[in-house]
């Protein structure tokens, strides 16, 4: 079977896995939407009972996943429990800006981690060393809400610099100070993000790179003399390169998830708030489309991680 379609076929199977964790667990969980304060509590019986009919929430469950499965065939991710809309149509609606963050934040945190953790790995035990270890370390132990909320009460509160809330001010401006406008008010969340995102991926990529710099065939190139700038663009960015593909693959969850709580703080109507506001109220259809949504990206994600794995390094075990 080609890699490709071994690829497409792993991605269905996992998705399908997903599926139904993910649908036993929501409907696993305490209360439901009928009972999460929701409805008009005056509401009788026979009217939750005919609601549950409306629903499909009648039925055994694994009917009701059957049947959840059939439409998803079809993209029909259901209608949502709160709003009565289509679940496909509202996740359409924020999908945009949430991955606008997270591709912002992933691009800007791999090129600070690489730059940074090979600079604290060529100078080992220096001052910029230690100071980009401390930086590491802090990033890593720093929870993204209690960051949001210092940056709010400093640069929105304090200094009245950047936006509390949105994506876009008010009087919304046309073309190109439309773009401006929506960037201006996405400095906090996709600094907060970056920040977060950087300690791990410093760690990680200086002990890589002092691997490759304690390796024997690194030191059989500073034998013969070769220039530094050859050093790192032969030797140490090529050995470097698929352990960092790979762990960015594997950081799209972290990204993503990480959206859920930035996105509620500052406001911004995308998925993550989405995902939160649909889990408070038990909009089980909601909840299943963004989830299988974001798993479907991730996976996606970590296929092309390791097709591109594939490529710089095709002696790479085809799997």
């Amino acid at each position: 079977m080609p890699l490709f379609l071994r690829k497409v076929s792993y991605l269905v199977l996992m998705l399908l896995l997903i599926s139904i964790i993910s649908f036993l667990a929501i409907h696993a969980a305490p209360n439901s939407f009928l009972s999460a304060g929701e409805l008009n509590p005056n509401m009788t019986e026979e009217a939750i009972a005919q609601l549950k009919a409306v629903y499909g929430l009648d039925k055994p469950l694994y009917a009701q996943y059957v049947d959840w499965v059939k439409n998803l065939l079809t993209l029909n991710f259901g209608i949502s429990f709160v709003s009565g809309q289509n679940v496909l149509d509202e996740i359409a609606k924020r999908i945009g800006i949430t991955l606008t963050i997270n591709l912002i934040s992933m691009f800007f945190v791999f090129g600070i981690s690489l730059y940074l953790g090979i600079k604290a790995a060529m100078h080992y035990e220096e001052k910029s060393d230690y100071l980009i270890r401390q930086l590491s370390l802090f990033s890593f132990s720093m929870p993204s809400f209690y960051l949001a909320l210092l940056l709010i009460l400093f640069f929105s509160v304090e200094l009245d610099l950047f936006p509390i809330t949105g994506v876009h001010s008010v009087k919304t401006p046309e073309g190109f100070a439309y773009y401006l406008d929506m960037a201006w008010h996405l400095v906090l969340p996709v600094g907060v993000m970056i920040f977060v995102s950087l300690g791990s991926m410093i760690i990680y990529i200086r002990s890589l790179t002092l691997e490759i710099l304690k390796s024997d065939y690194y030191y059989f190139a500073l034998s013969r003399a070769l220039p530094q700038k050859i050093l790192f663009r032969r030797y140490i960015l090529p050995n470097l390169m698929p352990p960092v593909i790979t762990l960015l693959g594997l950081s799209l969850p972290g990204l993503i998830g990480g959206s859920v709580i930035l996105e509620q703080i500052f406001g911004i109507e995308g998925m993550g708030q989405l995902f939160y506001l649909s889990a408070l109220s038990r909009d089980y259809p909601v909840i299943m489309g963004i989830l299988m949504i974001t798993s479907f990206l991730t996976l996606l994600g970590n296929m092309f991680a390791d097709l591109i794995l594939l490529k710089l390094n095709p002696y790479t075990k085809r799997g």
